[in-house]
């Protein structure tokens, strides 16, 4: 089968950093699914295994996580899909990715597609869904509100791929209001067509921003960019008892600033479940179901921003030097082979 991968970790300029292949079709076993993939999208975390994580000594590692596709064989312990099914997911960060023409997959980790969307535009959807769910409802628990809080979220990052659907989930599923920061006109309009109530620029001071809305302080922050350079904002805007939640990688993170308020702090990685194989894993292909669903209904659309070409090194190659540029919206998606 095709597939695009690496040996070592380089900048994404050079022309090695990526490179087609072949590899052996693999055989599903246990509870996987065997997907022909039919389109990728690209995030962040490809970049940064790319460029860090070198694969054993001759090995290739094969990248992609986001995928839309048609299950072609079932293992012997599968008992949600079956051939023939168009299906979406992310994957996990410790088995070989997407990139490719058949992937392998834990059903427990799948949705069913949305009916409504073609593959290019389902495949810009389950990670970052799966991590803006996670964020909101398991980490955050943006239904229980807090005391004396403003019953409002505020979103770092509202334009880029997490942020996007965020945005969404928190319009479509919560009375929050939603907050969501951008700093350039076409991001600034992007959010707001994806429904957040405000958007505040957070390349100027962001506790001042937010506090000229006039609705309080917040009861919940999710930052999914920068949050080292906001946390003093996030500090200071944030609601006493109020929930925090993070999903960049700081090079440290001092939460000891939050102790006056009694803030709780949240990390989200949405691979923790696969990688752990933990009780409740099957939560994933629940979620990913449910947004399906509100696609379906309407009631959110996907956050697929530009489709970059088809599943081949150049293209991935391209993808990954847009996300590293930081200014990126929505998502990048691939398509074909």
């Amino acid at each position: 089968m095709r597939a695009t991968a690496y040996q070592t970790p380089q900048p994404i300029a050079a022309e090695t950093a990526l490179v087609d292949i072949e590899l052996p079709t693999p055989e599903p076993l246990g509870r996987d699914l065997l997907v022909e993939i039919k389109a990728v999208s690209v995030n962040p975390v490809d970049t940064k295994v790319r460029s860090k994580a070198a694969p054993p000594e001759g090995e290739w590692r094969v990248l992609g996580f986001d995928a839309a596709g048609i299950v072609k064989a079932v293992g012997p312990d599968v008992t949600l899909f079956k051939p023939g099914d168009a299906v979406f997911y992310a994957g996990s960060i410790d088995r070989p990715g997407t990139n490719a023409e058949f992937h392998l997959v834990d059903e427990r980790i799948v949705g069913r597609k949305p009916a409504s969307l073609g593959f290019a535009a389902a495949a810009a959807l389950p990670l970052t869904a799966i991590t803006a769910w996670e964020m909101l409802f398991d980490r955050l628990k943006v239904r229980d509100g807090v005391s004396g809080a403003a019953s409002a979220i505020l979103i770092i990052g509202g334009a880029g791929g997490v942020g996007s659907i965020a945005v969404q989930l928190a319009r479509s599923l919560t009375d929050l209001a939603v907050i969501a920061t951008a700093s350039r006109p076409e991001t600034a309009a992007w959010v707001k067509e994806l429904g957040a109530h405000h958007v505040v620029d957070h390349s100027k001071p962001l506790a001042a921003e937010v506090e000229a809305l006039g609705i309080g302080a917040p009861a919940f922050v999710f930052s999914t960019t920068n949050t080292a350079q906001h946390l003093p904002a996030i500090v200071e805007t944030i609601a006493p008892q109020g929930r925090f939640g993070l999903i960049d990688d700081p090079a440290t993170l001092d939460v000891m600033p939050f102790k006056r308020k009694a803030v709780s702090t949240h990390w989200e990685l949405m691979f923790t479940r696969p990688l752990f194989q933990t009780p409740d894993m099957i939560e994933q292909h629940n979620l990913l179901n449910a947004v399906s669903q509100l696609v379906d209904d309407g009631k959110i659309r996907t956050t697929l921003a530009e489709t970059v070409g088809t599943i081949n090194a150049e293209n991935l190659r391209k993808a990954h030097a847009q996300i590293e540029s930081g200014r990126t919206r929505g998502k990048l998606v691939l398509e074909g082979f």
